[in-house]
């Protein structure tokens, strides 16, 4: 299947899921971090910011986990740019102020900016991923070219509820791999 059809209708899905069906993914979700990945040596971790109408994975559960456990990794947070092509990253806080920018994604006011050789793993949102660790997401490519200018070592990992399509038929050599993807059942390693 191409992207757009992927896109399509995985959204669809999506958006048909239950409220409650998203909080028991969600869980499962970060289950699966915690299990599989050595969170706490982590000194940066980049994540997303759930769009509840998009029926998003919640990662204000994990969010609110990692804040509870002493160590965690500090948390980043993208920023859409008024250019509307780009992200920077913040730094989130507990006492980080948010406003929701024009596509409902909430996004940090007077936060500190933080420099993406920090970060140690990103947490990629996405709608569909492929068995060579390619994926869908909304089609601006902010991730491409946000993830382009990580460090090589830095964990790329997709954040999906669904399992793996075997191949997405359009993937190009300007889109960056995914090292892992967590599904509520399982991960995924590329």
């Amino acid at each position: 299947m191409t992207k757009a059809d992927l896109r399509r209708e995985a959204l669809a899905r999506r958006r048909a899921l239950p409220e409650a069906e998203v909080a028991h993914h969600s869980a499962a979700l970060w289950e699966q971090l915690h299990a599989r990945f050595p969170v706490a040596q982590w000194q940066w971790l980049h994540l997303f910011l759930p769009i509840p109408q998009q029926h998003e994975p919640d990662t204000w559960l994990l969010i609110r986990q990692l804040w509870a456990r002493q160590p965690h990794p500090q948390l980043a947070v993208p920023v859409v740019q008024p250019d509307g092509h780009t992200l920077r990253h913040f730094h989130l806080t507990p006492a980080t102020t948010l406003i929701e920018n024009r596509w409902g994604i909430p996004e940090p006011v007077g936060a500190a900016e933080v420099a993406l050789p920090q970060l140690d793993a990103v947490l990629i949102p996405l709608l569909a991923f492929d068995e060579a660790g390619h994926r869908v997401g909304y089609g601006k490519g902010f991730y491409d070219r946000f993830l382009a200018d990580c460090r090589p070592e830095a964990l790329r990992i997709g954040v999906s509820l669904e399992p793996p399509v075997a191949r997405i038929a359009d993937a190009w050599a300007g889109d960056v791999p995914l090292h892992a993807c967590l599904t509520p059942e399982r991960v995924w390693w590329f």
